[in-house]
């Protein structure tokens, strides 16, 4: 890339113009070398990924491992079942601080970073004034957006570039990310997967961080994934471009784009949204708006900035108020009430505690421990969050009819489906604390079916456990504590009996080809039991053996699933939880589906840009199975035969490994059962490098 003659050449990438020289090294057009001046030519060594033969596995042969079913789910009894056993003191879930945060694709040459087009602008400035503007005074508005932010730690933005935010755009790369800390924005390919991207890191971490969407066709793309976030009472801020001044509007695509209120579009399921019109509005809705994602019921927000407003020059000596993060206290029950349900729960003979969205934190899963310990009360997991610990005696999210029928009083805490979930203690008395019944919204109807409850509670859970634990521990009376004991004793029996099923069911048709996903499961967690690993995706979909078989007790080793069930969130969502994991040197792990895959597969480029370490298994059972069921059920009920109910809902022989390897992936195809121990061990070697790898497993339909 040179200038000869006046005109502009550009290098054999055929992407970057330049009117000036951009290193004396860089070749001219046509040289078969890289281009100096371009940063983004990965030269990963994935030479081991293509050296196998043609019928090797791709991936760097290592002696295989033998294994037998037995060898493998001989472990699977996990210890952990004495009746006092609680979670171990987990490593911080909570986000990398931001002095951990760093830019995660290198920085352009200073030069590239003023280039625009030859008529647009002069000579390239030195690097010097880029740095001058990020330690300097603001210059624009979008430069004091960009320190509102990071007064917010705001500091992690997912996004697809657009023209309504670019701005904004500029003010990070060139003053956001040269700052101290500094910020990281990541290359998406999908506005879904910002979004998804996001929520996932806020699962993790606790943390807001920030997706950009471009106007209109941008928040479109966005919305499903915030409808996800909005069910999954996930903390999402969604920052769109706007363009109110028709004066601004450039072309006829800035007037396809341009809207009045851009966030009426997902009103009906975010918790809040503005369209600041000056600089001092926009530092108070951004503040607004961490205020009200991060306070429980937690959720998504919306925030709309003008174009114009990015763009216009600073005065000097313009006021400006100083970025405010506000300190968030949840809401705590009643303390009446809350003594009212002690009351209850001490008196009960057989009390249950179900969860579902819960502990937010590794303090929230003690608390929950604590409470069912000093009950000896069997606990339901509904595996919204990391909730209980899987392999703890008092779990019994595996027995839950027998559990429920046998129950007097059943205390629900942040369960959203609270009808289904305890539809079979039908005797029992129903105690609920949640904030889900005191944030909700009519059209869209996820608040479920009204519960019939003996005691609602307005208060988040986590924060209201340690007062209702310290006044359950004061109504306990004293002659109570030996049937208590006894409780724990039958229940501890109780969770031996459905360890021991599992372990067979997961042992039935081990050798079985397509790959069954109980085994996926076992061969997995044989390799990374003593490893810090975090499953970064939910497990419905392949038979909960996580739940079943494995032994977790750490807040950060499970996230969830999307919460609406819109496909598409996984892959965003694990790479963003996967980037969270990444400062604490964990393994993220994801088993997700193939139609998931394929409906944001960019989200492999993410990982791959950004050196993202995840693991990630795709479900390979060749199509959407959960609606081959149902149109199967429909033909069942007209007597019309399943044979043709497959049509419409099969993927068959998708290769996603070939995917994969064409975004920056390391990646092999498992077709074999023999085979998959060797893959994993390959996969996690990668992942320990700090890369993604993913494995196409051909398994079963579940």
């Amino acid at each position: 890339m040179y200038l000869s003659g006046g005109e502009i050449e550009v290098c054999l990438h055929g992407v970057i113009q330049m009117p000036v020289p951009c290193a004396p090294n860089c070749p001219p057009l046509g040289r078969q070398t890289p281009c100096a001046c371009y940063p983004y030519v990965r030269r990963r060594d994935q030479s081991a990924f293509r050296r196998g033969a043609v019928g090797e596995s791709s991936l760097s042969k290592t002696q295989d491992l033998p294994a037998g079913r037995r060898a493998v789910l001989k472990g699977l009894s996990f210890g952990g079942l004495a009746l006092a056993a609680s979670p171990a003191a987990a490593s911080a879930t909570g986000p990398a601080k931001a002095k951990g945060i760093r830019p995660s694709v290198p920085l352009a040459p200073p030069a590239m970073l003023e280039v625009a087009t030859p008529a647009a602008i002069g000579p390239a400035q030195a690097g010097a004034a880029s740095q001058t503007s990020a330690t300097g005074k603001p210059l624009y508005g979008s430069d004091y957006m960009v320190d509102v932010l990071r007064g917010m730690d705001i500091n992690v933005l997912a996004q697809i570039p657009g023209n309504t935010f670019a701005g904004l755009h500029e003010s990070i790369v060139n003053r956001g990310m040269l700052a101290e800390p500094p910020m990281d924005m990541l290359t998406v390919t999908h506005e879904e997967i910002s979004v998804a991207f996001a929520h996932g890191y806020a699962k993790v971490t606790n943390e807001l961080s920030a997706a950009i969407v471009h106007s209109t066709v941008g928040l479109q793309h966005a919305s499903m994934a915030i409808y996800n976030a909005w069910c999954d009472r996930a903390p999402v801020l969604t920052i769109t471009g706007s363009l109110t001044n028709p004066d601004s509007r450039k072309s006829w695509v800035d007037w396809l784009h341009a809207v009045s209120d851009g966030p009426a579009l997902t009103r009906d399921f975010t918790k809040f949204d503005e369209t600041p019109r000056t600089l001092p509005h926009f530092t108070e809705s951004l503040a607004r708006c961490y205020q009200m994602a991060m306070t429980p019921p937690c959720g998504p927000v919306v925030l709309a900035v003008d174009l114009d407003m990015q763009e216009r020059p600073l005065v000097d000596g313009e006021k400006l108020p100083p970025p405010r993060k506000p300190r968030i206290v949840p809401p705590q029950g009643e303390m009446g009430a809350v003594r009212e349900a002690a009351a209850m729960l001490a008196a009960a003979t057989s009390p249950v505690i179900i969860v579902d969205r819960t502990a937010r934190t590794p303090a929230g899963l003690k608390a929950v421990v604590d409470l069912a310990e000093l009950l000896s009360a069997a606990v339901i997991d509904m595996g919204g969050r990391m909730n209980f610990p899987w392999q703890h005696p008092l779990n019994q999210s595996f027995n839950r009819g027998a559990t429920l029928r046998g129950a007097d009083v059943v205390l629900a805490l942040e369960v959203q489906d609270m009808v289904t979930a305890s539809s079979a203690a039908r005797n029992a008395k129903r105690i609920s604390i949640s904030t889900y019944d005191y944030y909700l919204k009519s059209n869209y109807q996820t608040f479920q079916s009204l519960p019939s409850v003996e005691l609602a509670i307005a208060g988040d859970a986590e924060a209201t456990l340690p007062a209702l634990i310290e006044a359950v521990r004061q109504a306990i009376p004293a002659r109570a504590r030996g049937a208590i004991r006894d409780r724990g004793t039958g229940w501890s029996d109780a969770r031996k009996t459905t360890l021991s099923a599992a372990r067979e069911g997961a042992a039935y048709a081990w050798n079985a080809k397509p790959i069954t996903t109980a085994r996926v499961w076992a061969e997995l967690y044989d390799q990374v039991r003593d490893k810090d690993w975090a499953l970064v995706g939910g497990c419905h979909f392949e038979g909960k053996w996580p739940q079943q078989l494995w032994d977790s007790k750490q807040s950060h080793q499970y996230i969830g699933d999307s919460g609406g069930y819109g496909l598409g969130y996984l892959p965003g969502a694990a790479v963003g939880a996967a980037y969270a994991h990444k400062a604490h040197g964990r393994i993220p792990i994801v088993f997700g589906g193939d139609g998931d895959l394929l409906m944001a597969p960019g989200a492999l480029f993410t990982a791959a840009e950004h050196k993202v370490p995840l693991l990630y298994m795709v479900h390979n059972n060749g199509g959407y199975h959960q609606e081959v069921m149902k149109v199967q059920e429909q033909a069942n009920r007209r007597n019309r035969g399943v044979r043709r109910a497959q049509i419409g809902c099969m993927l068959p022989g998708q290769d996603y490994s070939l995917i994969a390897r064409g975004m920056g992936v390391a990646a092999e195809r498992v077709t074999e059962p023999g085979d998959l121990r060797a893959a994993i061990q390959r996969a996690l070697a990668i992942v320990a490098r700090g890369e993604p790898a993913l494995l196409d497993i051909v398994s079963q339909g579940r």
